[in-house]
């Protein structure tokens, strides 16, 4: 397999900084797009379903719906990443998302809720994480990459959180319909004009495809690399994507109280926030594939040894502080290594066509969870993320720390997927 060898000059200086004004203008979207789209129906599923007179299992099923047309979307998107850059997508996918919400905030039925999730679930697809993510990559070098990564997910996690608070209180002031109005409006005014700025033109796109190297996505579907990172990461989406639905009712079921039960999912939240502070040098020294091996192994014996805590709080806690350093760095760690293992060129495509599967599993997974319901549904889900960590061993041997993405004077591939090794001789930011 050999990487793509078209060599341009070096871009300016000033556009290699672009990416610092990325990393803010993402923070900013994606906390936005995420607060309106997803954190938003958490808080208003209960008025929801009242109002429309179905069951909660119902209104759930609009987000199995946005789940499964993200999964059909993705691999078009990609595509489109690829070739044109984001700006146009992703300032579409956010104007898509205000007119999805604006419809959702109209439904007056499980049809039309539904036809707002279908929107939704495109929306998402178009302007989140996986586009901004391709976007990023391209626009940063290797040593920055997954500093800026980081960064973006950092803060749109925290950032996040706080939509749970100004929901329910828009809620309780406004109703929901009217909630979904406001929040629609902040994505109109902050999303879509920020994505026409900020994101790079399909020129400046191309322009830094050119001079970066990559694999064609035939040549990576052909390659035991990516089979071994789909097994890790579907592996790992659906234990992560189970246990976050199963883990209040299972402290409950064991004896715990429902105060106590409602607030262990915060230490989850503290666990990430430390493991992405920690992901960057850790990284840089002993290689992303690695760090996320060992990660996702302490996340699979955390979730197998929590049925052996029972009431004791402290030994629960350990257990879910060892679940939320996995579910922290798994964000960050998929478009790191698919960019250091398949370089930049083709990176979305690549990425889209894992997202296809993860999200299979993020839906199907959490079925199986709440069927098994009790102790047996830890074990497959700690079993799983045990499986994710076996599966990226042979992708991190001794001394391989990553792979430089760009392109040597000349044009000259070297044998394996990308052109050279990464080489970094400074830390991560």
């Amino acid at each position: 397999m050999t990487a793509d060898s078209t060599t341009t000059a070096p871009l300016p200086q000033r556009e290699s900084q672009h990416w610092r004004r990325l990393v803010v203008v993402f923070a900013i979207t994606q906390t936005v797009g995420y607060g309106a789209m997803i954190q938003a129906f958490t808080v208003l599923l209960i008025p929801m379903s009242e109002a429309l007179g179905v069951s909660r299992t119902a209104v759930t099923g609009a987000a199995t719906i946005s789940t499964l047309v993200g999964a059909l979307a993705a691999v078009p998107v990609g595509a489109l990443l690829d070739r044109y850059g984001g700006r146009v997508l992703m300032s579409t996918g956010s104007a898509i998302g205000v007119l999805a919400v604006v419809l959702w905030s109209q439904a007056d039925s499980l049809a039309q809720l539904y036809l707002a999730f279908t929107l939704v679930g495109l929306a998402l697809a178009m302007s989140t994480y996986e586009a901004a993510f391709a976007v990023l990559v391209v626009a940063t070098d290797a040593k920055h990459r997954d500093g800026a990564i980081v960064a973006v997910t950092m803060i749109c996690g925290l950032a996040t959180s706080f939509y749970y608070f100004l929901a329910g209180w828009l809620d309780g002031h406004l109703g929901w319909r009217h909630t979904l109005l406001t929040l629609a409006a902040g994505l109109a005014l902050i999303a879509v004009p920020a994505h026409l700025w900020a994101v790079p033109s399909t020129a400046a796109h191309t322009g830094r495809v050119t001079q970066r190297s990559g694999v064609p996505i035939g040549s990576a579907l052909r390659d035991r690399d990516f089979w071994l990172l789909v097994i890790a990461f579907v592996a790992q989406s659906g234990s992560t994507s189970a246990f976050l639905l199963m883990m209040v009712t299972y402290f409950r079921d064991v004896g715990h109280s429902a105060t106590t039960a409602a607030a262990l999912p915060i230490t989850v939240g503290v666990a990430q926030i430390f493991s992405r502070l920690a992901l960057a040098p850790l990284a840089h020294r002993y290689g992303m594939t690695r760090v996320t091996a060992v990660s996702f192994a302490v996340q699979g014996l955390g979730l197998v040894l929590l049925p052996l805590m029972g009431t004791s709080l402290a030994l629960t806690m350990s257990c879910v502080v060892a679940f939320g350093l996995g579910y922290g760095i798994s964000v960050v760690a998929r478009p790191s290594i698919v960019a250091d293992t398949f370089g930049v060129a083709r990176f979305a495509s690549i990425l889209a066509v894992m997202t296809v599967p993860i999200a299979l599993s993020r839906a199907g997974a959490p079925l199986a969870a709440a069927w098994l319901s009790d102790w047996r549904f830890l074990l497959l889900v700690g079993a799983a993320a045990l499986l994710a960590a076996a599966a990226l061993v042979p992708l991190s041997p001794p001394g391989r720390a990553g792979r430089d993405d760009t392109i040597p004077s000349g044009g000259q591939a070297v044998g394996g997927a990308l052109a050279m090794r990464e080489g970094q001789t400074e830390p991560l930011p």
